[in-house]
């Protein structure tokens, strides 16, 4: 089973669920928001904010592919392309710190680790950009896949919650913690791998 992950563009936007496509949830205020969706094509108004996004800022985004097929994906920027954050009780984000937007996996693809590759894939994207921290909101009450991340996923890749909320905590990861825990992965999986013979490790779990 191959796994790679790819920067979000124009050009594989189409990968993404549909839902997702059409979602301008974090990319707009909730006014613009309604009015883009009452006009019937918000999928336009995504576009727009990542063709200006890319522009702009740079990569704002990861999609990862299991044998090729889309299995998940993430988004980020600065909180100032995200009028949807400030609306949050948490706001705002820390001045130091890229927003989590989204995250999603495909059901299917669930349980396999890709919500931690590809919150690596992002540490190592912003760390090499000079960023020091991630901040994301997320919820305490989820129950179904949504534009808002689930609080329990966020803490189990290493945020910690840096402003409380009965609903909607604010929570950060600094990058040189993400960095350190993902040599430490490596050398445990190292250390794993080399301990199992070669029939046992391709064997799927």
């Amino acid at each position: 089973m191959s796994r790679r992950l790819a920067n979000i563009t124009l050009d594989n936007l189409g990968d993404l669920p549909r839902k997702c496509r059409q979602c301008v949830f974090w990319e707009l205020d909730p006014v613009s928001g309604d009015r883009a969706i009452g006009d019937g094509d918000p999928g336009l108004e995504k576009e727009a904010w990542l063709s200006a996004t890319l522009l702009e800022w740079g990569s704002c985004g990861k999609i990862a592919f299991v044998d090729g097929v889309p299995a998940g994906f993430v988004l980020y920027a600065p909180p100032l392309y995200s009028p949807r954050s400030v609306a949050f009780p948490t706001s705002p984000v820390s001045a130091d710190a890229v927003l989590l937007m989204t995250a999603h996996i495909i059901p299917e693809f669930s349980g396999g680790g890709l919500g931690r590759m590809l919150i690596q894939g992002v540490a190592k994207d912003l760390t090499r950009r000079g960023v020091k921290a991630i901040e994301a909101f997320g919820d305490l009450k989820w129950e179904s896949p949504g534009c808002v991340v689930p609080a329990e996923y966020l803490l189990s890749v290493g945020f910690k919650t840096v402003r409380p909320h009965m609903r909607f905590p604010r929570l950060r990861l600094e990058l040189k913690t993400a960095a350190s825990w993902r040599e430490d992965v490596e050398v445990a999986l190292e250390r794993l791998l080399g301990s199992m013979t070669p029939d046992r490790a391709l064997r799927p779990v």
